[in-house]
């Protein structure tokens, strides 16, 4: 018989997973508990429609990454912080400061954690920073340290 979970059933699928389980299985447990609906012609339609947003939605997110990737891609962001002798910076520049930047200089808004330096950067030079945007959507853009 197929069902679509109402909830979390371990072993059985996710909260709202079309799966097929056995007629006694849904009608002994299942739906007296509340925790799926039967797949009648009504509720695969819903499910459908469910999946097909989500699907949509999805699209959406990855063509607004792209067009943010193909933005930033090569963009060359300064930072500048305070130095001691030799270009030796007091403290590093993180990803936070580096996200700040980018949002000051190219007016894009960047989520630190989506960001990722290749090392520390602790001294005053161009970097590589590698921009995640999503899954199978990566940019890379430069960061210039200017001592202060």
């Amino acid at each position: 018989m197929k069902v679509i979970l109402n909830a979390d059933v371990k072993g059985t699928g996710k909260k709202g997973e079309l799966v097929n389980v056995s007629d006694g299985y849904a009608r002994n447990f299942l739906f007296p508990r509340k925790l799926a609906s039967e797949a009648n012609a009504q509720a695969m339609n819903e499910y459908n429609s469910k999946v097909a947003a989500a699907e949509y939605k999805a699209a959406e997110e990855k063509a607004a990454a792209k067009k943010t990737a193909s933005e930033l891609k090569g963009k060359i962001v300064k930072i500048t912080a305070k130095a001691g002798t030799g270009g030796r910076l007091f403290g590093a520049v993180t990803s936070k400061e580096v996200s700040a930047a980018i949002q000051a200089q190219l007016g894009k808004t960047i989520d630190k954690k989506k960001i990722s330096l290749e090392s520390d950067i602790k001294s005053c030079g161009t970097y590589e920073a590698e921009i995640k945007l999503l899954a199978g959507v990566v940019t890379h853009i430069k960061v210039s340290v200017i001592e202060e």
